[in-house]
């Protein structure tokens, strides 16, 4: 990790810091200074005492006034989210619960109130306007990190913790919040570094502040700095500034040649199927086509071979009745006239107007005739038959 080594003090063997070694960096009441209050109580009594000078009396009057100063200084106040610490000569005493507490003054007891039930939060790669909060400031040195795909990622984050150990965050760590702050970033750094651009922006940034979650409290717990981490938020995951717009052409190159994938691949699941579905017609077709004229041809060899059977026993028949059956097959289209053989030396009468369903129109003959009509018809015109 990108941290230096903490000089936090633990279990074991290692070295710890208390409060004789420059004491916890955060919350806490500060122990008076014992030599400044004698010098101002000192002066004060001197403006009171006549020839400003001091007696046996005075002395008596300026130690119990001190006396009573020191012993008001053990005084000290718990808010509703904090929780005292006393220590009696470097060694923990007591916890203290909130409202109006008492331990023996400095150098024998010291107390320290953290705020254990309040959520912290720590900024890692920008800073928040103090007079704006909606207005913020990039730390480039910070935020910028390097993904699994080797491209560089601009990425602002806020990690929220809380104690939950008062005495291991006072004296375990030095400066915790400075380490939790190193912690993040590294965690950050780490799991960043496995990850592709596309996945630190879309899809994948829950699972990465899980992972930095992760993480950052197996580190901690490591250095029993006595906080859990509540909660990672990623606020930002973008391309530095100075790439941002080659960044966005190559992602829009991209995403066309998604787009373009795509549609080959739609048109592919639609031509293919549909090429088999017609080859697939085309064969049943086939399949139809073959087994009609195997019975076609099946049903006109089994005909041939009964019509054979029947030919066999009346060969005059069967000739006569297949005659008869072909001339009528032929001559059914066909107009036909017939002209009775019993009306001799008569002049057949013929209906043109029959016949011109059939043959083109004769005006000239048909003038000619319409005039010399027979009074007895001998012939007559019949339709179709055998």
């Amino acid at each position: 990790m990108p941290w230096g080594n903490q000089s936090g003090g633990g279990s074991g063997n290692q070295p710890g810091r208390g409060p004789w070694s420059n004491g916890p960096s955060n919350g806490g009441v500060r122990p008076p200074d014992f030599e400044e209050l004698l010098r101002r109580a000192r002066e004060s009594l001197k403006r009171y005492l006549p020839g400003g000078g001091l007696g046996r009396g005075g002395m008596a009057v300026a130690g119990l006034a001190l006396l009573g100063l020191w012993l008001l200084s053990g005084f000290y106040i718990v808010s509703p989210y904090e929780q005292g610490v006393v220590l009696r000569f470097g060694k923990f005493v007591q916890h203290t619960n909130s409202g109006i507490n008492y331990h023996l003054p400095w150098p024998i007891e010291t107390a320290y109130t953290p705020e254990v039930t309040r959520q912290k939060q720590i900024n890692i790669g920008y800073k928040v306007n103090p007079d704006n909060s909606n207005q913020s400031e990039d730390v480039p040195d910070e935020s910028l990190m390097l993904t699994g795909d080797e491209n560089i990622v601009d990425v602002n984050f806020t990690v929220y913790w809380q104690i939950k150990d008062a005495n291991a965050y006072l004296f375990n760590v030095d400066h915790p919040d400075d380490a939790i702050k190193a912690v993040a970033e590294s965690a950050m750094r780490e799991v960043v570094g496995q990850e592709h651009m596309e996945r630190i922006q879309t899809s994948g940034r829950e699972q990465i502040q899980l992972r930095v979650l992760k993480l950052m409290q197996q580190a901690l717990d490591s250095y029993n700095a006595g906080v859990i981490v509540t909660d990672v938020k990623m606020q930002k995951a973008d391309p530095p500034l100075d790439v941002r717009d080659a960044y966005l052409d190559v992602q829009k190159a991209l995403a066309d040649q998604d787009r373009k994938r795509n549609e080959a691949e739609a048109y592919n699941n639609t031509i293919i199927p549909q090429a088999r579905g017609e080859a697939a017609h085309i064969v049943q077709d086939a399949e139809a086509y073959r087994q009609q004229a195997i019975a076609e041809a099946s049903g006109e060899a089994k005909r041939f071979i009964s019509v054979y059977q029947e030919y066999k026993k009346a060969p005059e028949v069967t000739r006569r009745r297949i005659y008869l059956e072909t001339m009528s097959q032929v001559l059914a289209p066909m107009n036909k006239v017939i002209v009775d053989d019993a009306a001799k030396g008569v002049v057949p009468y013929f209906q043109l107007p029959a016949l011109q369903r059939t043959l083109p129109a004769q005006p000239n003959a048909r003038a000619s005739t319409q005039g010399n009509e027979p009074t007895t018809p001998q012939a007559t015109s019949q339709g179709s038959g055998p």
